[in-house]
């Protein structure tokens, strides 16, 4: 007998900075996804040039939220400012950190996966 589990992988863009107004947007709409174990939570930073340390703040609750929950938070994408955010505030070795969306997809190596988000 086989048993595969569907990895269900629910995917955040945010767009130009993450700042206090855009951190406080990407709050509410990780907010609005009820976490199920084994969900992949993606945020794709390729969009934002901008995070400050306001923007910092949804980004470790939002993986705190999913670590709870038996998710996995990865980020993608990082633009240079971005990273060096990350770099300066040590967080880069806390973040599951891809280059591409693509990566993700082909390290968590799942035929099943759904998009959802």
């Amino acid at each position: 007998m086989t048993l595969t589990q569907e990895l269900q992988v629910i995917l955040f863009k945010p767009q130009a900075s993450i700042d206090l107004e855009g951190g406080m947007a990407l709050s509410e709409q990780m907010a609005g996804v009820v976490p199920q174990p084994h969900q992949l939570w993606v945020i794709d930073l390729a969009e934002v040039n901008f995070m400050d340390s306001s923007g910092l703040v949804p980004l470790v609750k939002g993986l705190k939220a999913a670590r709870q929950r038996g998710c996995r938070l990865v980020l993608c994408n990082v633009q240079t400012p971005v990273r060096l955010i990350l770099e300066l505030t040590q967080l880069d070795s806390v973040f599951e950190i891809f280059d591409t969306y693509e990566d993700i997809i082909t390290t968590v190596k799942d035929k099943s996966l759904v998009l959802a988000g």
